[in-house]
């Protein structure tokens, strides 16, 4: 018996210092240093990451104006702009003609169209060729847009400019609507208004028409044409529309009538 116990004390020797050496190991890496720096700098680098997203501003002061429809003879065309710092960035047509040959118009000209309304800044764009009808519909409603622009502009409070808001004050002021005469046909009554600002019609629409039968067809056809033709001449010396001749001679004439009661 005597001689077991040096044994046993060696054993209890050895199993503590094992003990110790494993309590060591286990507390070190809660202790390293680089540990605690890659732990302190992961959450800031995902705030970092956080911020920016939230950090572009650049589009808060962008506002969208979109011109009124305007009919053609081939479809609704309707211009819509982003308008920063009083500057148009940039010019989509949210409606233009579609089906048949008109995609293929529309693909091709609607881009030149919104490219060319930027660069110039205006209503005061070509015409794309092979795409009239689509191209004056579209300047129709773009210009419709900017004078929302400029309304809006007006609109706003402005101390350090009170001559440029009360010069396009009174500019708005210029333009009215004017509704001329009825004027009787065969096939019904036309009446047409025009939109008129800076001694120009910068809109023209009838608000009567023929229609029933054989007459809605031809007022479909003819009166858009006759509207843009209004627009584009400044006058009712326009051409009347083949096959709609007495809807074409009731519209001149009340053209003619509202043109009278515009001041010419």
């Amino acid at each position: 018996m005597r001689k077991s116990h040096p044994l046993r004390r060696v054993v209890l020797a050895t199993a503590g210092t094992v003990s110790a050496v494993v309590l060591l190991l286990s507390l070190k890496p809660s202790s390293d240093p680089t540990s605690a720096s890659a732990a302190g700098t992961a959450p800031s680098a995902a705030a970092a990451g956080q911020e920016s997203p939230q950090g572009g501003t650049g589009a808060a002061g962008a506002t969208t104006v979109t011109g009124d429809a305007t009919q053609t003879q081939y479809g609704v065309v309707q211009v819509r702009l982003t308008v920063a710092n009083g500057k148009i960035t940039q010019a989509e047509a949210i409606q233009a003609p579609k089906g048949g040959t008109s995609d293929q118009k529309t693909a091709l000209s609607v881009p030149q169209l919104n490219k060319e309304t930027v660069a110039a800044q205006s209503a005061n764009i070509d015409s794309v060729s092979g795409a009239t009808y689509t191209s004056t519909g579209y300047k129709q409603s773009l210009q419709s847009a900017l004078d929302k622009m400029k309304e809006a502009a007006a609109a706003t409070p402005s101390g350090s400019s009170s001559s440029s808001g009360s010069s396009s004050g009174s500019a708005q002021a210029q333009a009215k609507v004017v509704t001329g005469q009825v004027a009787q046909t065969q096939y019904g009554p036309v009446q047409v208004r025009i939109t008129v600002s800076g001694g120009k019609i910068t809109k023209a629409e009838a608000v009567q028409a023929p229609s029933g039968g054989t007459s809605d067809q031809k007022t479909a056809l003819s009166v858009p044409k006759l509207n843009q033709e209004a627009v584009a001449a400044g006058n009712a010396d326009i051409d009347s529309v083949s096959g709609a001749t007495y809807t074409s001679t009731g519209y001149k004439q009340s053209l003619q009538s509202a043109l009278d009661q515009a001041g010419g």
